[in-house]
């Protein structure tokens, strides 16, 4: 089978394996539904499965290529996560979410640190490197659990201000350690090494804030909606190729796109057309993902990625309780933060990948083996913790009052629909009042329904009716 599949072309081979993980995907989630895990949870397990580690339905020359998936997936996370950095949010937070950030993310990172080099015996630039990898959290299992389960509220305000907030500071820590690290390898310290990472970012940053007030320029309210999506889509790719040539993440320039456009137009249809737009984007970069860990990894350095593992969630959770508990946020926030702060492997990986070229082999390779083995936990474990946070804080509604809600909504919609339908029966259309095709599909899609919700949108099954 394997040899009849690299005998195809290659635009066929890769034809063929983005439908295999589509499907696989697909199907895995069947799975994740009966046992109420996130879709997240199934997309990854899909691609460990077909990956080349176990049943090597995709070749690993394929998977090698398809590193370019994470960056477009990201890129359309961090613009969502954007539109949560409204002046008047950050107005009623202040400086409480960045005090939170700073401690879980210190926390953790020194947890790490002190385990690694007290309780593990590692080298001290390897605990430090460790220990500044701790600090991040990546967004995008994070995310995908709130979309998948509609989460709102504070919880979730301050859930994804904290972790877009965290790439901020891991960047910094990560920075710092590294040049004194190469330093002290060479014998020389480099301010360059330090300060040329961050400033390629605030570069970014920059670009980001004039991306958002380009797109707020050009979506004038006559453009359609597939122009709208078109345009959008356009600059989140060109702007995720610039960070690439410097090797930088686009999470912080394009969470900082978002921002500007939803400060300057507050515009929340277009988030919720774009959410409408990636889930096929969101599988592949989960699939891919999974298709890239190596199991086999936990076997070699399974004990101090397990180690890394637990003590980097016992850092963040006492970090973000201690950080709620000085702010005084409610008790659930308190409570249960810390676990929604668990996911990490998209950040970290990126981050063990960079220090494989910018530091001594031996420390590159070996960085990278831990990040690797305990990626396989936090990719399949921390969806899930998420969704427990969420579900506890009271961000997700219980399944019964959850389904019932939406067989109501249903119900009032169609009652609705035929409603406005009979009473328009025999009414004369006034000149001058007659909607546009884009303002009907804004209807559809629940332009003025749950505003309060981030990932609202009436289906436009529904509506068409």
């Amino acid at each position: 089978m394997r040899t009849w599949f690299l005998s195809l072309g290659r635009e066929t081979q890769i034809l063929l394996s983005l439908g295999i993980i589509l499907v696989c995907g697909f199907l895995a989630t069947r799975i994740t539904k009966k046992l109420r895990l996130p879709n997240v949870s199934g997309y990854i397990v899909a691609g460990i499965l077909i990956g080349p580690g176990v049943l090597g339905l995709i070749p690993a020359s394929l998977v090698e290529q398809m590193d370019f998936v994470s960056d477009i997936a990201l890129a359309f996370i961090a613009f969502g996560v954007g539109r949560f950095f409204q002046k008047e949010t950050l107005a009623q937070t202040g400086l409480s979410v960045v005090l939170i950030t700073v401690l879980e993310a210190l926390a953790a990172g020194c947890a790490v640190f002190a385990a690694m080099y007290w309780g593990f015996h590692l080298d001290g630039e390897l605990s430090l490197l460790l220990g500044a990898i701790a600090t991040a959290t990546a967004p995008a299992s994070t995310v995908m659990t709130i979309h998948q389960y509609r989460a709102k509220g504070e919880f979730v305000n301050t859930l994804l201000q904290v972790v877009a907030l965290d790439d901020v500071v891991c960047l910094l820590v990560f920075s710092i350690v590294a040049a004194g690290v190469n330093g002290r390898d060479t014998g020389s310290f480099s301010w360059k090494g330090m300060l040329l990472p961050i400033l390629y970012n605030l570069v970014f940053l920059a670009a980001g804030g004039l991306f958002g007030l380009g797109l707020s320029r050009v979506l004038t309210p006559s453009r359609s909606r597939d122009n709208r999506l078109i345009l959008t889509t356009a600059l989140l790719l060109a702007l995720s190729g610039l960070c690439t040539i410097f090797d930088v993440s686009p999470l912080l320039s394009c969470m900082v796109f978002g921002a500007v456009y939803i400060n300057r137009t507050q515009d929340k249809k277009l988030f919720r057309q774009v959410d409408k737009f990636t889930p096929p984007i969101m599988l592949l970069f989960f699939v891919v993902s999974g298709m890239s860990l190596d199991v086999k990894l936990l076997a070699g350095f399974g004990l101090v990625g397990i180690g890394y593992f637990l003590v980097r969630i016992a850092g963040k959770y006492l970090g973000a309780w201690l950080g709620c508990a000085l702010t005084h946020r409610e008790e659930k926030i308190r409570t249960y933060l810390g676990a929604a702060l668990v996911p990490q492997a998209g950040v970290a990986i990126g981050l063990a990948y960079l220090s494989q070229r910018i530091l001594p082999e031996r420390i590159g390779s070996l960085l990278m083996s831990i990040i690797l083995a305990s990626s396989v936990l936090y990719e399949l474990i921390g969806p899930a913790c998420a969704k427990f946070a969420l579900f506890r804080s009271g961000a997700i509604p219980p399944e019964k009052k959850e389904k019932e809600k939406n067989t109501s909504s249903k119900k009032k919609e169609k009652a609705g629909t035929f409603s406005q339908a009979s009473s328009s029966k025999g009414q004369k259309t006034i000149p001058g009042t007659r909607r546009t095709t884009d303002e009907t599909m804004d209807m559809a899609y629940g332009a003025d329904a749950g505003a309060d919700d981030p990932f609202a949108g009436v289906h436009l099954q529904s509506a068409q009716r």
